[in-house]
């Protein structure tokens, strides 16, 4: 299973060159993992995030940047899980335009407290439901 998000490019996502600022990527796909915990998971993100204190703190980031994109072009987003750890998971993101595809993206985050930041086990709920968006090939 996984879970797809379109996402508008705007003005503000461009650079003067008028495709999208690389950084703004990053930003994007913050967004979408935020998307996912609350349409996804069924698991708002403010809960998680402002009731729950814990928090996805970003470990390694690998991305290809394959094709530019400009304002207008609405890009699917979509995530899978491709490994769930301990306490750690491997987040697969492709960004597409159509049947071109943009950027592939791998994000291992941690799932951890806010209060002293430490890593948190990945245990009940939550883990069965980020269980739910394994990849077939995933663990």
């Amino acid at each position: 299973m996984h879970y797809e998000r379109e996402k508008l490019i705007r003005f503000h996502h461009c650079d003067p060159a008028g495709i999208v600022f690389y950084p703004q990527y990053f930003v994007l796909m913050n967004e979408l993992v935020e998307d996912w915990f609350d349409e996804g998971l069924g698991h708002p993100f403010s809960t998680f995030h402002g009731i729950e204190r814990l928090g996805l703190p970003m470990a390694h980031l690998e991305c290809d940047f394959l094709l530019s994109s400009r304002v207008g072009d609405r890009l699917t987003f979509r995530l899978e899980v491709e490994k769930l750890g301990n306490s750690s998971m491997t987040l697969a993101v492709t960004v597409s335009h159509g049947d071109s595809v943009r950027i592939r993206a791998r994000l291992v985050v941690v799932l951890a407290s806010m209060t002293d930041g430490r890593p948190v086990p990945i245990a009940g709920e939550l883990r069965a439901r980020f269980a739910r968006f394994l990849a077939a090939s995933g663990d």
